[in-house]
């Protein structure tokens, strides 16, 4: 067995998933839309951030606690919503929520993830939320939040920046796509890294197992970005919010906000939480980053919901600076799935190499609990 404790940080498991996989299938998870101009201001954003720590403080015992909703969590973490995760390893999803149920964390299913939502709720003894893309068909739409419901996830998340799917250039001149369709460059790269190779092909490859049936035509050698985008619901607008709202009676979170204007909106309008995203920089290029973005997301809730925020988290100080600027918790995607490329217990790996680091962090800022982090950490030529 491999020693994972050799890999000290989410950079690491970075390098790691570019060892192990496909170059197609690396650039697929890791890479962005067009120039991925936002893809790299997301990192540059948290890079930006300095902080002026305090001294003689009671740090013995860090406190990752974190309340939404009046539930109180172990730690300021979630998982993001992530499609075509099995491309990485077969059951990465499943080893993804396993190793974050473990330790408190909520995972977020996506409507275009390769585990069910009936399957995942089986499999997995801990938080779950579900992501909706809103498809074209609102009578699909709604099959998918009953059943998100019935199987006792207990909070949606609504997707509203994917109206159509982003441009990613890696991606058409690699020819990712669901379901994998194998090109000769494809069968080379496979090849080349046999392990990822036996694990597909005895497990199979990978389907959108929500949405069987609802993508139309496998045929069409399209993109993923380009074949979910087709499917989505364009028109989406405040009237459709306020139905799915009265569909689902639980907290309702909508994901994909930069502009304060509509997260007042939307909390007008009864969302649960504004999660502040430009989806990791692979839909819009030129995007705002979600660390810059967030200060005026901020002002306009004015504490009345919590603010998640995702796009770039590789740190544990990262989850910190994101708190000082205002988020309650910090959601973490492509670093899990670094991880899962050694499977459950490289996910666990990366989890807890996080979580270690935010607990460092705030021994090192002089603040004995994550809830107490406030805007004052961060130096004021920097504070937003």
């Amino acid at each position: 067995m491999r020693r994972l404790d050799r890999n000290v940080s989410v950079e690491d498991f970075r390098q790691l998933a570019r060892r192990r996989l496909p170059k197609s299938v690396f650039e697929f998870v890791d890479g962005g839309a067009g120039q991925e101009l936002t893809l790299l201001d997301n990192r540059a954003g948290f890079e930006r951030i300095r902080l002026l720590p305090r001294v003689l403080t009671d740090v013995s015992r860090p406190d990752l606690t974190t309340t939404l909703w009046s539930k109180t969590y172990p730690t300021p973490l979630v998982i993001s919503p992530m499609g075509s995760c099995a491309l990485v390893r077969p059951g990465a999803d499943v080893a993804i929520a396993t190793a974050a149920a473990a330790r408190g964390i909520p995972y977020t299913l996506s409507t275009m993830a390769t585990t069910g939502i009936g399957r995942m709720a089986r499999a997995v003894q801990g938080p779950l939320w579900f992501q909706l893309y809103v498809l074209k068909d609102f009578d699909f739409n709604r099959r998918l939040v009953r059943q998100a419901e019935e199987f006792g996830y207990s909070a949606l998340v609504v997707t509203v920046d994917l109206q159509t799917g982003g441009k990613r250039e890696k991606d058409l001149r690699n020819g990712i796509s669901i379901p994998l369709r194998p090109s000769p460059r494809h069968l080379i790269e496979g090849i080349a890294h046999p392990g990822w190779s036996l694990r597909l092909l005895r497990d199979g490859f990978p389907q959108f197992e929500n949405v069987r049936g609802y993508l139309g035509d496998t045929s069409a050698g399209l993109t993923i970005a380009a074949r979910v985008g087709r499917n989505l619901h364009a028109g989406f607008d405040w009237n459709d919010f306020r139905t799915i709202r009265d569909w689902w009676k639980g907290p309702l979170i909508v994901k994909g906000v930069l502009h304060p204007g509509d997260a007042a909106g939307l909390i007008a309008e009864g969302a649960d939480g504004i999660w502040v995203s430009n989806h990791g920089g692979r839909q819009l290029d030129g995007a705002v980053s979600s660390i810059d973005a967030i200060t005026t997301v901020r002002d306009a809730v004015g504490g009345r919901v919590p603010i998640l925020i995702d796009s770039a988290i590789r740190t544990g100080m990262d989850v910190i600076k994101a708190k000082a600027r205002g988020a309650a918790v910090a959601a973490i995607g492509r670093a899990a799935l670094f991880g899962a490329v050694e499977g459950r217990a490289g996910v666990e790996r990366v989890l807890d190499v996080l979580l270690d680091e935010i607990a460092t962090g705030l021994k090192l800022c002089g603040v004995p609990s994550f809830q107490q982090v406030g805007s004052d950490l961060i130096s004021p030529a920097l504070a937003g």
